[in-house]
Parts: C-alpha cells; sequence; structure tokens
C-alpha cells in the first residue's frame, strides 16, 4: 500500500493538532475537503506506513519529519506553473515568508489574494483546508518549501520542521 498525497494533508493536520486526541473521521474529512471514506482510507495508509502510531492513534512527529525532510520531493514532486491569484505557499508564505528574496509561489485559488507562481497543491483542497487553519497552512507552505525549494529555502524548512514536529 503506497502513500497519495491526501495523505500527507492528513498527516500534517494531525500533527498541527498536538497531543489533541484525533477528530472523528466525519470531522476531519469535512475540514479537509476529503470524503470520509478516503480519510478513513489515508489513516490507515498512514498507519501501514509508519506515519501514525496505531496504538496511540497520532502522528509519529519524527517518522513524519523524516519522510518530508528526506522523501516528500522525490515522492510527490513540485508541479510549477505559471503566474495566476492564489494562497501563498512556500517561501511566500508564514514562517518563511520575508526570509528570502525570491519570486511568490501561490496555491492556485479565486478566494486568494496574492499574485505568484502556481504549485500544484498536493492535494486539490490544500488551498481551502490552508485557510481555514493556520498552523495547518504554515505546515504545507514548508512542505511546498521542501518541495519546490533550493538549498537555502530547503534548510530554512528544515529548522522549522525540527521547532515544529
Amino acid at each position: 500500500m503506497h502513500l497519495k498525497p491526501q495523505d500527507v494533508l492528513i498527516a500534517l493536520r494531525l500533527a498541527a493538532m498536538g497531543d489533541e486526541p484525533r477528530p472523528p473521521f466525519a470531522a476531519l474529512a469535512r475540514e479537509l475537503g476529503i470524503s470520509v471514506s478516503e480519510t478513513h482510507a489515508g489513516i490507515e495508509r498512514l498507519k501501514r506506513c509508519a506515519l501514525m502510531n496505531p496504538v496511540l492513534d497520532r502522528v509519529d512527529r519524527s517518522a513524519l519529519r523524516n519522510f518530508l525532510v528526506h522523501g516528500l520531493r522525490h515522492v510527490f514532486p513540485a508541479v510549477l506553473g505559471a503566474e495566476s491569484k492564489g494562497v501563498p505557499t512556500a517561501a511566500s508564505a508564514s514562517p518563511l515568508k520575508g526570509q528570502l528574496v525570491s519570486e511568490a509561489r501561490v496555491w492556485k485559488s479565486g478566494r486568494g489574494d496574492v499574485r505568484g507562481r502556481a504549485v500544484e497543491p498536493l492535494y486539490p483542497s490544500v488551498p481551502e483546508a490552508a485557510k481555514k487553519n493556520r498552523t495547518l497552512h504554515e505546515l504545507l507552505a514548508l512542505a511546498d518549501a521542501l518541495r519546490i525549494g533550493q538549498a537555502r529555502e530547503r534548510k530554512l524548512a528544515v529548522a522549522e520542521l525540527e521547532k515544529r514536529l
């Protein structure tokens, strides 16, 4: 069983919760814009891939950090598109915003307020899910910095993930 991009979205949302108990599948699905059955299947894949502890029903933060840093860009490479209006990501979003001089990167969204080069999100519902939860938005932006960033951006993203995960 292989990970799917939405599984990373689910893992980052659960990681953003800290030590809070996992919400019911329906609530998590609604928040992330994923079906309940796909949310359940994603959590099962996370457990099988050892990114989630099946006994504690929590994300293994260390394993997730290692996957994000060393595997994410190879398993789910970023696709860059044309300039678009959208929600900021990577170094264009907090917590990396202002630390690097680079062109703006966005997830294309009609509800976004920034113009920049479009980055295909891990999953289509990412822009809306990110707008609902600031902590999740920051983790997704760091993940994108790892997917598309050059050495310096990646190094800053890894340092931030070390603090957060």
